[in-house]
């Protein structure tokens, strides 16, 4: 039996340092299994399937939202933006605002030196009062052209009159005359049958004398009657006529010089108020029965006021009057617009002026932008415009507030240009090397629900849209690509004033 070998430790330590361990550890026993191997195992596993959950549970949303809409990264906040410019000319006064303040509409904003304009407006004053007096100067004189008018009718109508009554008395005294003629024949058949009887004396000489009177007394009355007529003749401008005295034309009441002279004085007296005849060569009666009774009159009153209203002074002068009021009004319009107001309630940007300052019109001074009305422009690629539609629900996130808050609107209307096209110098594909590259298209996102106050959207924030496309289209033009026709006024002549 051989001797066992005598083993020094220390030696072994200093031999082999790296296997001193194993020398000292205690040998495993065969069959037996490594428990703290197997439950490191089951930890690890178990880490693993919980942190695959919380990974699960925490972007399950996101994946739910990314599996079920459309989105893009290319989308920013757009509103509409009033330009504050001057209406009239002048020095700017004050300024009531600053960049970045909030005003509301009917705010004053700045003022222009308004004393030009208020002389402006006085000395307009002015104008109107003058052609308020020349307007009733007009109708003054139009009331006298009125009377003068109606004097010469009456007059006209008195000269007809009067033609007629002579011509009765010519007829009368006509009658008289051929009275006084048989008179005549009867004191000459009794002078005749008395002479002869002078011889046999059978008659006085008193009784011859008488007779001769009567012949001689008849023959001057039937002279006197025929002078008469003859007077009456002249007075009517008719020539003498022994044989039948009552040779008179039958429209002399028409046509009789004195007739003629009062409708012309009429025709003239209605031509210095506007009137005018249908013909000048009326008679006077139809100048009488066409002027104030076929115009549609009922009485000489309304013909008197109608012709009134219609002179030409009156015209003219209503006329300066309006004339005089406009201007007055567009005066008074420019005294108001030295005071600039907002037009939109919104945040007041980009101002440029100062007390002092001297403006023109258009000259831009300020902008206004709104809060309220604004909307999102989405960019979206042209191969994801196939399942969009106007009306589409959409969910917003916006960078400033993050992923926690989220906005909400819906599709309104698409751009009807990519980008490129609308741009000021749109790319010549025709020309040169072609590359095709992907074009994104604009599409218009209303925001619903919107508050400015609470979390206000201001222009230019980057936006990421999610369009819920395959949920159903909601609200006006829903499921449309384009629009229908707006109820916009047309330019009808029925709507001008």
């Amino acid at each position: 039996m051989s001797a066992k070998p005598n083993v020094n430790l220390n030696d072994l330590k200093a031999s082999a340092p790296d296997q001193a361990p194993n020398v000292l550890a205690r040998p495993k026993r065969e069959g037996t299994s490594s428990v703290p191997l197997r439950w490191k195992t089951w930890l690890a596993l178990s880490l693993v399937v919980v942190g695959l959950a919380f990974v699960l549970w925490h972007f399950s949303p996101w994946i739910w939202l990314l599996w079920n809409t459309i989105s893009t990264d290319d989308a920013y906040v757009d509103g509409h933006v009033t330009m504050v410019a001057p209406r009239v000319e002048g020095q700017v006064t004050k300024v009531f605002v600053d960049d970045n303040m909030r005003v509301k509409k009917g705010d004053i904003l700045l003022e222009i030196d308004p004393e030009p304009f208020q002389v402006q407006v006085e000395i307009q004053q002015a104008n109107v009062q003058v052609a308020e007096s020349e307007l009733a100067n007009a109708k003054a004189a139009a009331a006298a052209q009125l009377a003068q008018i109606m004097g010469a009718r009456y007059a006209l109508v008195h000269a007809i009159e009067s033609v007629r009554d002579q011509i009765a008395q010519l007829q009368s005294n006509v009658a008289a005359w051929k009275v006084q003629q048989a008179a005549l024949v009867l004191a000459e058949k009794n002078f005749a049958r008395d002479e002869k009887l002078v011889p046999s004396g059978a008659i006085s000489n008193a009784d011859i004398d008488l007779a001769i009177a009567q012949r001689d007394e008849a023959k001057s009355r039937v002279d006197e009657a025929f002078q008469i007529i003859q007077q009456n003749r002249t007075n009517l401008g008719l020539p003498r006529n022994t044989e039948n005295p009552l040779d008179v034309p039958e429209n002399l009441d028409q046509s009789f010089s004195l007739v003629r002279q009062s409708l012309a004085t009429l025709l003239q007296a209605l031509a210095n108020l506007g009137y005018k005849p249908a013909s000048w060569s009326m008679t006077p009666s139809e100048a009488i029965e066409v002027i104030f009774k076929d115009e549609g009159n009922s009485d000489d009153n309304q013909f008197f006021e109608k012709l009134a209203a219609n002179s030409p002074e009156i015209k003219y002068a209503e006329a300066q009057l309006l004339q005089a009021q406009r201007n007055l009004q567009h005066a008074e319009l420019e005294l108001s617009y030295c005071t600039i107001v907002s037009e939109i309630d919104g945040i007041v940007t980009r101002r440029n002026v100062n007390p002092g300052n001297y403006v023109q019109p258009g000259e831009s001074v300020m902008a206004v932008r709104s809060l309220e009305e604004i909307w999102i422009n989405a960019n979206f690629k042209e191969t994801q415009l196939t399942d969009l539609r106007i009306g589409q629900h959409v969910e917003l996130h916006v960078d400033m507030y993050g992923s926690d808050e989220k906005f909400y609107g819906r599709i309104t209307g698409f751009s009807m240009g990519t980008g490129q096209t609308l741009a000021l110098l749109p790319p010549q594909n025709a020309t040169g090397n072609y590359v095709k590259i992907v074009q994104r298209l604009p599409v218009r996102i209303e925001v619903v629900d919107y508050d400015p106050d609470k979390r206000p959207l201001y222009t230019g924030l980057s936006i990421e849209p999610y369009v819920f496309y395959k949920e159903p289209a909601t609200g006006p033009q829903a499921g449309r690509r384009l629009q229908s026709q707006a109820n916009i006024p047309r330019d009808n002549s029925d709507r001008l004033p």
